[in-house]
């Protein structure tokens, strides 16, 4: 057996831009100093003493009316309201200052202070609450037509590819010169924006708002993960796309977004150092204020709960005002109850893969094929054979006590990609290439990059270990042979999508009851706009306009895009609407028409997957959606949290416990049902909205696994005009389950003649009911 090894990443050399690299795929805190991530417990600010000072985001209530009456403007007025909160300075300490001053998502403002401070500031009238923020972290060719998106017919002619939308970003900034963000024949936004780009950028059709809330006070993307993510989302089409070198003949490679022709507005939230919740919050409240349709989030930290969480407390007032909020739901998968950007009001995206392989297969001397990965493709490599090697003792190929001079080395990987340090041991040492074996827990999900140095492929732990045991049969392994065959970019790759290992799961910590994450997109391998000056390897400082990058950082503006298309056809819904649409309306089954699997290829949970894969065409007629107000969440907060939280959260709504009804998570109009599981009948409510044909009929079609027993009065729901609405209950039972049974998962589809409303049932013994 391969000797035991730390899951840390121990004391490899890494560079700065690596580690940028590894921070958008999956939680590497304590590898990547470059962005000074911290770990999963820690403040952004670690205090060093009594008197040391760190940036709180303290929430307070609205300025008085008469300073409103007697100041310079609005904005004014709550800046010196906000102020008014550090002044006095306390003898002989530092006069303190507003870095932030909130007026839209929340009232209040974000301030370095002493404990000292920070405890006469919360003596003052007017305050609500105090936290400290975190350092969150950053979390197309192919996928447009993946997810049925073709140009000139369908949903993208339907919307008009999205015109007249306007999405805003929190991110790293844009890179503005980037063909993907060229605005001919677009026309200008729309008369409501009111928006602006900071100098030295220039607003044009496509880009109209960029503006910087972080040290630098530039809005260009030193980093690479805004560009992709807005390229992802709405980037024009591009023709002759590839990451790296030329474009392969036969391959479509015309790059573009979900939403080509939506207006974008970039607010730099993050740069190369990290992304603080302050400057979030201060991107949010001027995107809200700017008038975005939706804004998309790939970013986030860990669990926490709702009243302390500034993208939940931010999306709350962004909701009331029409705004849905799209968010990454995390890198910490495959283990559960490690989402993040839970609330309700959060369109909660989870990652998966397309059916597109950046082929390298591994031939073995005896026949064997395996399919792996990689994104440096050397066709001179497969017209010869070289001596296999492997060693159980220096398996990760840290070091080598042997001679591999023009061999093929087999190691193994502790992380989703592989290390840099062990590629230069192997090329050092003078292997010819390298095939570089998953580790265990990432199943058959293959995180690409681009390396420099040798050839490779990186195949599953499974293939792997056949890989392994051939190069160490018998007493000789003098006769064992690989080589690695390039084939380039292959389409159509079967099953897909799969749930990728790094995509974080449920259920959810900080709204329990609550069924996360909502929908799954593209996140694995995805291919995008990329700022030129920004290298995307140690290496060769080669430009690149398009990178290949994986996580749910990607697969957010996938979904982002989507709702700005039901947006442009339905500019009329609500923000629970538009997200009801896109889950109800998403696929169970994958491109084999079997049950979406997860990284092991079993059948994958709605905790991994949410109601199912996202798919634009249905999302834009739904038939049905389950909607939700400002008031059903509030009596959510109120009945999970109570008043002091719903204050924080909702202070701009100006909305108390004692006008709403309390709610419980299993009884809010949720487009997914989540129960207990528990043998006594549970009844939960809910209403949905007829956005379909003005007479329609609609039957309850129930699917239940065994022990399970579910029912749904009135099982036919009738509409006659559209607008109605339809209350039905559903009773669940888990009687019939087995005494070691944890978790039990059904679905719930309104059926008519043209459509199929579809949720998941899930009941689950860890729940309970508050």
């Amino acid at each position: 057996m391969p000797h035991a090894r730390s899951k840390s990443m121990g004391p490899m050399t890494i560079s700065p831009f690596a580690c940028v690299l590894s921070a958008l795929i999956v939680l590497l805190a304590t590898a990547c100093p470059a962005l000074g991530y911290v770990p999963n417990s820690g403040l952004a600010t670690q205090r060093t003493g009594a008197a040391a000072a760190q940036t709180y985001i303290v929430l307070v209530d609205p300025p008085p009316a008469a300073s409103l009456q007697h100041s310079d403007g609005d904005e004014a007025a709550h800046r010196q309201w906000h102020e008014s909160f550090l002044l006095p300075a306390v003898a002989g300490g530092v006069q303190r200052r507003v870095r932030h001053s909130y007026t839209s998502v929340v009232s209040g403002f974000a301030a370095r202070l002493t404990a000292g401070e920070l405890a006469a500031v919360s003596r003052k009238p007017g305050f609500v609450r105090a936290f400290p923020e975190r350092r969150l972290r950053p979390m197309t060719t192919r996928t447009p037509a993946f997810l049925g998106l073709d140009p000139g017919r369908g949903v993208w002619n339907l919307t008009s590819y999205g015109e007249g939308a306007i999405i805003g970003f929190l991110d790293t900034g844009i890179d503005e010169n980037h063909p993907s963000f060229r605005d001919t024949g677009m026309p200008p936004p729309p008369s409501r924006w009111k928006g602006s780009c900071q100098p030295p950028v220039r607003c044009n059709h496509k880009l109209i708002g960029a503006a910087s809330f972080v040290g630098d006070n530039t809005t260009a993307d030193d980093v690479g993960h805004g560009t992709h993510t807005t390229g992802t989302a709405a980037g024009r089409f591009v023709e002759g796309a590839s990451a790296f070198g030329p474009v392969p003949a036969g391959n479509n490679t015309t790059a573009a977004g979900m939403a080509p022709g939506a207006h974008v507005a970039v607010y730099k939230v993050c740069d190369a150092q990290g992304c603080f919740e302050s400057a979030l919050l201060a991107g949010m409240d001027a995107a809200v204020k700017d008038g975005v349709d939706v804004l998309s989030v790939s970013l986030g930290g860990v669990s926490a709960p709702l009243d302390r969480d500034p993208i939940a407390i931010g999306a709350f007032a962004a909701a009331s005002r029409g705004v849905l909020v799209v968010c990454a739901g995390g890198n910490s998968g495959p283990l559960p109850s490690t989402l993040s950007n839970e609330a309700p009001w959060i369109l909660t995206v989870a990652a998966g893969s397309v059916d597109r392989s950046f082929r390298a297969t591994v031939r073995l001397g005896d026949g064997e094929v395996f399919q792996g990965e990689s994104l440096t493709q050397d066709k001179r490599f497969g017209s010869k054979v070289y001596p296999l090697y492997y060693s159980q003792g220096m398996n990760y190929c840290d070091y080598f006590d042997a001679n591999i001079t023009g061999m093929m080395v087999v190691c193994d990987t502790e992380t989703p990609v592989p290390p840099m340090s062990s590629i230069e041991a192997v090329r050092e040492a003078g292997g010819a290439g390298i095939v570089f074996v998953n580790e265990p827990d990432f199943g058959y999900t293959i995180v690409v990059e681009k390396y420099y140095g040798l050839p490779m492929s990186q195949v599953t732990a499974v293939d792997g270990t056949k890989i392994m045991g051939y190069a160490m049969k018998g007493s000789s392994t003098t006769n064992h042979t690989a080589t690695i065959v390039f084939d380039s970019t292959v389409v159509g790759v079967k099953p897909a999508p799969v749930v990728a290992a790094f995509s974080s799961r449920g259920p959810s910590v900080a709204s329990p009851g609550v069924m996360k994450p909502d929908v799954m997109a593209p996140g694995l391998n995805i291919l995008a706009a990329w700022p030129s000056q920004v290298p995307v390897v140690e290496g060769p400082a080669e430009p690149y306009s398009f990178n290949v990058v994986s996580g749910t950082s990607m697969a957010t503006p996938h979904v982002t895009g989507i709702v700005a298309l039901v947006k442009k056809a339905h500019p009329d819904w609500s923000p629970a609407a538009i997200k009801s649409a896109i889950m109800t309306s998403s696929s169970a089954v994958d491109n084999d028409g079997h049950p979406i699997m997860d990284e092991e290829h079993r059948k994958a949970s709605s905790y991994a997957v949410g109601a199912g894969h996202v798919a634009p065409a249905r999302a834009v007629d739904p038939g049905l959606v389950y909607d939700l107000g400002v008031r059903d969440y509030a009596g959510y907060i109120c009945k999970l949290l109570g008043e002091a939280a719903l204050k924080a959260i909702a202070g701009t709504v100006n909305l108390t416990c004692t006008e709403v009804e309390p709610l419980g998570a299993e009884q809010l109009n949720y487009p997914a049902i989540l129960v207990p599981l528990r043998a006594e009948p549970l009844a939960v409510n809910r209403m949905v909205t007829n956005v379909g044909p003005a007479r329609s009929s609609y039957t309850a079609k129930i699917e239940a696994p065994e022990g399970l027993t579910v029912k749904v009065e009135p099982a036919e729901l009738e509409f006659r005009e559209v607008g109605e609405r339809k209350t039905f209950t559903v009773t669940v039972s888990a009687a019939g389950a087995s005494a070691e049974q944890k978790l039990a998962e059904g679905t719930l589809s309104w059926v008519s003649h043209d459509h199929v409303v579809r949720s998941p049932i899930v009941a689950d013994s860890s729940i309970a009911l508050i």
